[in-house]
């Protein structure tokens, strides 16, 4: 090669580099979202350590300020033990981020948070991650309108709560391109929940898809959360009838006759928004579950077409034209729910013992107590069809427009660290909560959650203080204000229920793949919807229990087979993961 070649290459070379130098420095031409992760991400994130104050926290029940601000102000969280059968993850190598890191977080509203970007915990969470976030909540009672409006506009946060709301779930807006997959990035940029739902099989295998792919972060527990809903008794209404907690259908009829002959106008407080004709509390005696249920041979089935139906629907009728339902049943929201349920008129609520342990007992010191689901015959086990299989809470979706996928994923997975779990579960660390000797974050008797100085009941503080419902480990048997209270033993009644009541025939959390997520909605909404009407026009009495017949008819004319051959294949490929 002659010297004006090679001087030709040698500038042809060095104007490639500048180039390449000039690209690199101006950043990308286009404002999409840059989801690769750079050469400099991929440097070995060095492990955080911490000088151990457990001696100085544990047991502590007048911490300094000092104190105060050490646990609330750091990531040291040496002073919180293993109190679990699995060891909380407490990876922090990712905090603070650097940057000027602001992300946009859609959630739905909540009556009790008026302003989530001031709320408590997330200043808190934001302090010690170094990440701002915007919260996006629309008004109360708006928020389905609110999130098809924000999917058709194009125009996607960071992250979604809640992302199951997309049509068809949350696969689906991974499929549509909406939702990112995670798969590959879970394991290098989420080690603190990679580490705790594979740390048991149920909870890696309720984070999954059938496929294998990781969507998003679940709420995950360190346990199945005991059962949250059944039938509660006024104690005075037991002391008024003489008679024991009732347990089968014949001995639940005389106890609601005997109220009402002792002053109880409606003594059954039957139905709400909670549908609690369909939950299986007093229909499960007969096996007539809500919804779909597995039989006794592990196969899908629907609860409202068991053979039994007809009795069940028989009974509600008869109980309903005595007089011992309330008569808005079918109609009544929550708030009339309540003002009947602490007047003279009930006797029994079907509610969960955390609600009515604040308005029975702490707001009108009425006692009450827990009775197993009914049944049919004596010798027979109470059942239910609710379980939790250790996925709790709620959950969220990185999009596929988010800015900066490497923080979206550090703020969730936050979530699932040692601080984490304490800090959501249980508030700030002195006004909130103490730590017992073992490391166990709790509440004394002086905390803002029971003694809120702005004279909220706790049902509110237990949203105002901490995050009740969130993507993280949630500790709902320890952290639940209205379980811990002093005195409270509406976890007592959960436990009961939870050790005493037959689960064997729950349907676990199975997805649906795309096409079937489509035809599995439009088939349910059209199911639920028939036997709404039917069921609740034969209790009524407006139609004959014969008219039963004529339900089931229209319901495999609408495609019955279909929709549980959809939920069986479900099922099978659940079973595989």
């Amino acid at each position: 090669m002659n010297g004006t070649m090679k001087r030709f290459f040698t500038l042809l070379f060095i104007s490639i580099l500048i180039i390449s130098m000039v690209t690199a420095c101006s950043g990308k031409a286009s404002e999409e979202p840059d989801n690769t992760v750079t050469q400099e991400e991929e440097v070995e994130k060095k492990e955080v350590t911490f000088e151990d104050i457990s001696g100085d926290i544990r047991g502590n029940k007048a911490p300094t300020q000092e104190q105060i601000d050490e646990v609330n102000g750091t990531l040291n969280d040496t002073y919180l033990g293993d109190v679990f059968d699995e060891v909380i993850p407490s990876d922090y190598s990712a905090y603070p981020v650097k940057g000027d890191v602001v992300l946009d977080v859609w959630m739905p509203a909540n009556s009790n948070i008026p302003d989530m970007n001031n709320h408590l915990v997330q200043k808190q969470v934001e302090k010690l991650t170094g990440i701002k976030v915007n919260f996006i909540t629309p008004p109360v009672g708006q928020e389905a309108d609110a999130f098809t409006l924000m999917i058709s506009s194009g125009e996607l946060p960071d992250i979604i709560i809640d992302p199951g709301r997309y049509p068809g779930g949350f696969e689906a807006g991974v499929n549509d391109g909406a939702y990112l997959d995670l798969t590959d990035l879970m394991e290098k940029h989420a080690p603190n929940y990679t580490a705790w739902r594979n740390s048991d099989e149920m909870r890696r295998k309720t984070t999954v898809t059938d496929d294998g792919r990781l969507l998003g972060f679940y709420g995950i527990a360190p346990y199945s959360e005991w059962t949250w809903f059944g039938m509660l008794i006024k104690q005075e209404a037991l002391d008024k009838t003489g008679l024991p907690v009732p347990n089968t259908i014949d001995e639940w009829y005389e106890f609601l006759k005997k109220s009402k002959e002792v002053g109880y106008k409606a003594p059954l407080n039957y139905g709400s928004t909670y549908g609690q004709i369909f939950t299986g509390i007093i229909n499960g005696a007969y096996g007539v579950w809500d919804w779909t249920f597995m039989d006794e041979n592990g196969k899908a089935a629907w609860g409202p077409a068991q053979p039994k139906a007809k009795e069940y629907l028989a009974t509600m009728q008869k109980w309903n034209k005595e007089g011992l339902l309330n008569r808005d049943w079918a109609t009544a929201d929550f708030n009339q729910r309540m003002a009947s349920a602490i007047s003279d008129d009930t006797a029994v609520m079907m509610d969960s013992p955390d609600t009515m342990w604040s308005y029975w007992k702490v707001q009108n010191d009425i006692d009450f107590v827990g009775a197993l689901n009914p049944v049919l015959n004596e010798g027979d086990k109470s059942a239910t069809t609710y379980k939790n299989f250790k996925r709790t809470g709620t959950s969220a979706a990185i999009t596929t427009q988010s800015k900066n996928v490497e923080a979206a994923m550090a703020w969730l997975d936050f979530n699932y660290s040692k601080k984490g779990w304490e800090l959501i579960n249980f508030g700030e660390y002195g006004t909130v909560h103490l730590v017992d000797e073992q490391g166990m974050p709790y509440y004394p008797e002086n905390s803002y959650m029971y003694n809120d100085p702005d004279g909220q009941p706790v049902d509110v503080t237990l949203w105002k203080y901490r995050w009740h419902s969130w993507p993280n480990i949630r500790d709902e048997h320890n952290a639940n204000p209205l379980i811990t209270a002093k005195g409270s033993y509406s976890g007592d009644i959960r436990q009961d229920w939870t050790e005493n009541m037959d689960t064997s025939m729950a349907m676990p959390p199975i997805t649906f793949t795309k096409e079937e997520a489509s035809r599995e909605a439009e088939l349910g909404n059209q199911l639920s919807t028939l036997r709404g009407e039917y069921f609740a026009k034969i209790i009524m009495g407006e139609l004959p229990v014969d008219a039963y017949d004529k339900f089931l008819k229209e319901a495999q004319s609408m495609g019955l087979d279909e929709f549980l051959s959809l939920h069986q294949a479900a099922l099978d490929r659940y079973n595989q993961r």
